[in-house]
C-alpha cells in the first residue's frame, strides 16, 4: 500500500471544557487534535492519497483515532500500536483570561518512536514527507526520527515539508531555534507563520524572513501571514496572495488546514500561487466552525467558495 503524502507526528485526543457549564451534563466535549492528524484529515478531504505515520497506545483513545482516520480516508497502515505507552491527550479549559491548555502526553506512544522504527520504503515511495517542529519537541528520539525521515526522503527524491509550529511550552527557545534552523537547511519547503518567524529569527519584515530561510538552504519558503494571507519565496521569485476575510468563530487547526490544502495541490502539480490561493480559502472556511477537524471543508466547498469570491 503506497501513499503519496505521509504526515509524521503525534495525534492528541482532546477534551474541551464546555464554556457555559450548568452543572448538569458533560463538563468536557471530546474531539481530535494534533497537527499531524489535522494535516492528514485536511489533505484527505481535498482528495489526497495520504497516510499518517505515528504510534498510538493500545487504548480507547487510539481506537478512536483509527476510527476517525478510516472515516476520513486517511491511510493507517503506517500506524503502530504500543501496548505499554498511552495515546496523548490534552484538556482545554476556559475562564475570563481566555482558554488554557493542559497536556497529558509525557511518555506517550508517539513520543517514544525511534529512527530505526521508521518505514523507510514507504517514505521513499511517497511524493511528500511532512513533519513539524512539535514532533521534534516532544522527545529526543522523536526529534532524531524527524531528521532520519528527512534523510530517507532525500535518498529517493521524496519532497520534504516542515511546519515550524512553535510551542515554547514543549522546549526552550534556544533549543527550538537551533533545531528548527538546522531542519530548515535540509527541507524542500519550510512553512512558518509570521509571528513564529519573528520569535525565531528576530525579523519582522516578511521579505527579510523569507530571505533568512532561503539563505539557510530551504528551497521554498511558504510564509503564513494570518488574515493578510500568505506568500511564497524561492531563489528566483516570490509573491503574496491576499487572504479571504470571513467572520471567524474558531481558528483551531486553521494552520494545519492551510498546510494540508496547500501540499495536496502541490503534489497534484499545481503552481505555488494557485496552491496558496486554494489554501487561503480552505483555512478561511475552517475558521467558521468549532474544533480542528469537524469544520475542515471538502474540495467542492473550497472551490465553490473560491468561485463565489472570484478567487
Amino acid at each position: 500500500m503506497t501513499a503519496e503524502i505521509i504526515s509524521f507526528g503525534e495525534p492528541l485526543f482532546e477534551f474541551n471544557q464546555v464554556k457555559e457549564y450548568s452543572g448538569e451534563g458533560p463538563d468536557y466535549l471530546s474531539g481530535f487534535g494534533g497537527d499531524a492528524s489535522n494535516f492528514a484529515c485536511c489533505a484527505a478531504r481535498q482528495g489526497a492519497n495520504v497516510a499518517i505515520l505515528t504510534h498510538l497506545g493500545d487504548d480507547v483513545f487510539g481506537n478512536k483515532f483509527i476510527d476517525l482516520w478510516e472515516k476520513e480516508g486517511v491511510k493507517t497502515h503506517l500506524v503502530e500500536r504500543n501496548p505499554i505507552a498511552p495515546t496523548g491527550i490534552y484538556f482545554i479549559s476556559h475562564d475570563e483570561q481566555g482558554h488554557h491548555f493542559s497536556f497529558a502526553r509525557k511518555g506517550s506512544a508517539a513520543s517514544q518512536i525511534t529512527p530505526d522504527q521508521l518505514p523507510a520504503d514507504a517514505i521513499r515511495a511517497a511524493k511528500l514527507f511532512h513533519v513539524t517542529a512539535i514532533t521534534q519537541a516532544i522527545s529526543t528520539s522523536s526529534c532524531d526520527s524527524v531528521f532520519k525521515g528527512i534523510e530517507i526522503a532525500k535518498e529517493d527524491g521524496t519532497l520534504t515539508s516542515f511546519d515550524t509550529n512553535l510551542r515554547l511550552k514543549l522546549w526552550d527557545l534556544n533549543r527550538a531555534r537551533g533545531i528548527i534552523h538546522e531542519t530548515a537547511r535540509l527541507v524542500d519547503f519550510i512553512m512558518p507563520s509570521v509571528d513564529e518567524a519573528e520569535v525565531l529569527t528576530g525579523l519582522s519584515d516578511p521579505d527579510k524572513i523569507c530571505d533568512f530561510y532561503l539563505n539557510l538552504g530551504s528551497k521554498n519558503v511558504i510564509l503564513k501571514l494570518g488574515k493578510e494571507g500568505a506568500m511564497y519565496a524561492t531563489t528566483s521569485e516570490r509573491k503574496r496572495v491576499a487572504g479571504n476575510p470571513v467572520e471567524a468563530i474558531d481558528a483551531t487547526g486553521a494552520g494545519d488546514c492551510f498546510s494540508g490544502s496547500f501540499f495536496t495541490n502541490v503534489v497534484a502539480g499545481k503552481s505555488l500561487e494557485g496552491s496558496l490561493k486554494y489554501a487561503n480559502a480552505a483555512a478561511a472556511l475552517t475558521t467558521q466552525g468549532y474544533g480542528a477537524v469537524a469544520p475542515i471543508p471538502t474540495r467542492d466547498q473550497v472551490e465553490a467558495f473560491m468561485q463565489d469570491r472570484s478567487i
